[in-house]
């Protein structure tokens, strides 16, 4: 799997296209174990622009940090509230099909909750036995 230079992911982390050679990459990243904390990192790219440019606007400090913390939580929100429709988006544009990153993550999901069944069970049998 080949991971893009820093250039490259900040231009996939505003919703960029990656070449090719990325698709593996694409696809890890968006169904990971850890898919949500790498979708809140590439909204962050874009969120933390606007904050900086609201807090170097003039006026009191506590109404820029205000504003700042107002326009943040907002974005969060909405970046959070639509994560899967972003998702699907961003590997629908990295070329696979509608549906793959939620299907993977699903299979992933159901795979993990039949081995934790499975140690469930044997620990219940052999300590109820």
């Amino acid at each position: 799997m080949t991971r893009p230079g820093v250039l490259r992911w900040f231009w996939y982390a505003v919703g960029g296209r990656l070449p090719e050679r990325y698709r593996d990459w694409v696809l890890h990243d968006t169904t990971s174990k850890h898919w949500k904390a790498r979708h809140v990192l590439r909204s962050s790219v874009g969120i933390a622009p606007l904050c900086l440019v609201w807090l170097l606007l003039p006026g009191p400090i506590q109404l820029r940090l205000a504003i700042v913390l107002m326009a943040a939580l907002v974005a969060y929100f909405y970046s959070c509230a639509y994560m899967e429709e972003s998702i699907d988006h961003r590997l629908s544009r990295n070329g696979f099909p509608p549906g793959t990153g939620k299907r993977i993550r699903k299979e992933a999901f159901d795979a993990a909750d039949a081995e934790a069944k499975a140690r469930y069970i044997a620990i219940y049998r052999q300590n109820g036995s």
